[in-house]
């Protein structure tokens, strides 16, 4: 039977990838990225190395893990949240 679900609610961080903030990634993720050129990065994820590219967001995920997210899926599925 087919059924129906929505995802939990889960408060996340993440960095918007500009081109210009791979000093501010790395102190934030703490994990090994490699830089392909000014508009590209990888990313080490679970699933092993990600590409992010200039617009991406970085997401840090429940388990602690990093990820990149095209924007226009992050625009969809999160909000941002003031604190």
């Amino acid at each position: 039977m087919i059924k129906k679900y929505q995802k939990k609610p889960q408060i996340i961080e993440a960095i918007q990838y500009t081109g210009n903030n791979i000093e501010e990634i790395q102190n934030w993720c703490k994990t090994p990225f490699v830089k392909y050129d000014d508009r590209c990065l990888g990313i080490e994820t679970l699933e092993g190395i990600m590409r992010a590219n200039v617009g991406d967001y970085i997401i840090k995920g429940i388990k602690g893990e990093y990820y990149p997210c095209k924007p226009d899926i992050f625009m969809l599925t999160y909000e941002e949240v003031l604190e």
